[in-house]
């Protein structure tokens, strides 16, 4: 395999990225100056240097050099500590704070559980889940934010009924959402509309 096809290889495994697409970006590459190809390894080595994994959501965030695992949310004493509000991934996470609706805390789910899923364990962070849950003495309300899709109901599910009893209260976002919609593409004022009217 030459180093067109490797790289292409790399490329096709984003979200959303076919081969076709992959092998355009590094096209796309090979006909930009060196400058630019330097500058994107070493944006990409910064990444995992400058970038850490907050230990009570889960999200990334830039670290800055600060001793604390925690993000500037997770370690903000006045937002709700009654409600919990859990998403798939950190770009779902960015949507609903871009919103200004929400002012609880969050977990970031790293990812969702297909329909025809055996092991759902496997497929998102679970075992964080629930000591995150456990370590939250005033929790009330676990707000769902799935996408409104198959698998995002079937994810909502899956935690509902492993977490049932545990909880007072499950939420689902309310349906300002179209049906198939993900929660990265939502606008702001839609995002703020399905959680002021999510279903208990």
């Amino acid at each position: 395999m030459n180093s067109i096809d490797k790289l292409s290889e790399i490329f096709a495994r984003f979200p959303g990225i076919g081969p076709r697409q992959a092998k355009r970006f590094v096209y796309f590459l090979l006909s930009r100056n060196g400058d630019y190809s330097s500058e994107l390894v070493k944006a990409v080595q910064s990444l995992k240097k400058e970038i850490i994994q907050c230990e009570g959501c889960m999200r990334f965030f830039a670290g800055n050099g600060q001793v604390s695992k925690l993000c500037s949310i997770c370690a903000d004493d006045a937002r709700d500590s009654s409600m919990l509000m859990i998403v798939p991934r950190d770009i779902d996470f960015e949507a609903i704070e871009r919103s200004g609706s929400y002012k609880g805390y969050y977990f970031i789910l790293g990812g969702v559980v297909p329909i025809l899923e055996k092991e759902p364990e496997k497929r998102i962070r679970i075992k964080e889940l629930e000591k995150r849950i456990k370590s939250s003495e005033n929790l009330k309300e676990i707000i769902l934010a799935m996408n409104a899709n198959l698998d995002g109901e079937n994810t909502a599910e899956f935690i509902k009924q492993k977490y049932q009893g545990i909880v007072l209260v499950f939420s689902t976002l309310g349906k300002g959402l179209s049906t198939g919609a993900e929660l990265e593409y939502a606008d702001p004022e839609t995002l703020k509309n399905a959680f002021l009217h999510r279903t208990k």
